[in-house]
């Protein structure tokens, strides 16, 4: 990297403001080949023979002492020579994180705590994001009356995020029903008959839109930032369902409340950055998509957030989870793209350089400080 923006993004300590755990041991070939992709480890096909398959082969493969673009099978094998504890090490300390917020929503045998995985980054502090449809689900498995389920719903959010001191609640509403939702809040009599359904499914996984609606509602009145999934994801997405956009009305009722964190967006960075400019609480990241692109298109991709984002509204995530390659990897793409199209912009005459250096800090940094009420960045 050259120029003095890319050097200034090089050496910021960013703050992940959206990421998960690593897993603690060591990876058989077929399973690390599943944690790379969105899709499957599919028979005859290599998850590796994929953009970030190459990018892992180019960008990681040096940090394992390798050369850069090493075969799967080397690349492989001198992974689980050095070991699970020495990978995680590696790959989280080269991402150069001052703080991480850690959704623990997800979290399999075997995934590091927020505090695990700040100590093998040499990080200074982790935060943690409650996964609103775990408490949910929780509360359902525990037995409670329908008619009681919203008032002990809102009692177990409060608790949990008070318990583990979390910093922000997250949804996956995208992949439960979508966002083409009714905006309204839900009545008590809504949320009690929804209940019963769900209880009488025997599912236990929520999925009920008028419950996904009183989970939103519950954040806006928790007063914590909403952290929400937009976009790329597994098969359990329905990609036409999430688009951003069809959360304006919603957008509309819970103005002056708390911030909205659109995580990721791909491929509805442009929408996203669209609710940015025009909602005053909305925020949004282009987390994952950068390290399922590599370093190679992430600069595209955050040229088109940027198109119109204000630029305080820019955060960093690298949405990194299970291999730790992917929390090097998205700080990599990031500061890679950003520091390039920033400086590229500055030798153009386009910016100054000291707003270039200070976009850099607010997007990688400050912005997530100040939004969720940092301490410890870092910094």
């Amino acid at each position: 990297m050259t120029g003095p923006v890319r050097a200034a993004l090089a050496a910021l300590p960013l703050v992940d403001h959206h990421c998960h755990g690593v897993l603690t041991a060591d990876l058989a070939a077929q399973r690390f080949e599943s944690l790379i992709t969105e899709g499957g480890a599919w028979p005859g096909v290599s998850s590796f023979d994929s953009p970030v398959g190459i990018a892992l082969r180019r960008h990681c493969a040096p940090l394992l002492d390798l050369e850069r673009h090493a075969p799967a099978a080397q690349y492989l094998d001198r992974r689980a020579e050095l070991g699970w504890r020495e990978v995680n090490r590696r790959f989280l300390a080269s991402a150069g994180c001052g703080a991480f917020c850690v959704d623990t929503g997800f979290a399999p045998d075997g995934l590091t705590t927020p505090a695990e995985l700040a100590a093998a980054a040499g990080a200074g502090s982790a935060y943690e994001v409650v996964r609103l449809e775990r408490v949910a689900e929780d509360v359902a498995a525990a037995g409670v009356e329908p008619g009681e389920y919203g008032a002990v719903l809102t009692a177990a959010v409060h608790r949990t995020v008070a318990e583990r001191g979390a910093v922000a609640v997250k949804s996956v509403a995208a992949y439960r029903t979508g966002f083409d939702l009714d905006p309204r809040r839900p009545s008590a009599t809504e949320v009690a008959s929804a209940a019963r359904r769900w209880f009488a499914a025997g599912s236990g996984r929520l999925g009920d839109p008028v419950l996904v609606r009183h989970l939103l509602w519950t954040a806006v009145e928790l007063g914590l930032p909403l952290q929400l999934h937009v976009g790329f994801g597994d098969n359990d997405i329905r990609m036409h369902r999430v688009d951003p956009t069809l959360l304006t009305d919603w957008l509309h009722l819970t103005a002056g409340t708390i911030p909205v964190l659109l995580l990721h967006c791909w491929p509805y960075q442009r929408q996203a950055a669209y609710l940015a400019a025009v909602f005053e609480q909305v925020y949004l990241d282009v987390g994952l998509s950068l390290h399922y692109v590599g370093p190679a298109r992430a600069r595209a991709i955050l040229e088109e957030a940027l198109e119109i984002t204000p630029f305080h509204k820019l955060l960093y995530s690298s949405d990194g989870y299970g291999v730790a390659e992917f929390h090097h990897l998205g700080a990599l793409a990031f500061r890679q793209g950003l520091g390039a199209l920033l400086q590229d912009r500055v030798d153009a005459d386009e910016l100054s350089l000291p707003d270039a250096l200070r976009i850099a800090t607010w997007a990688g940094r400050d912005n997530a400080l100040r939004v969720y009420g940092l301490t410890d960045g870092g910094s």
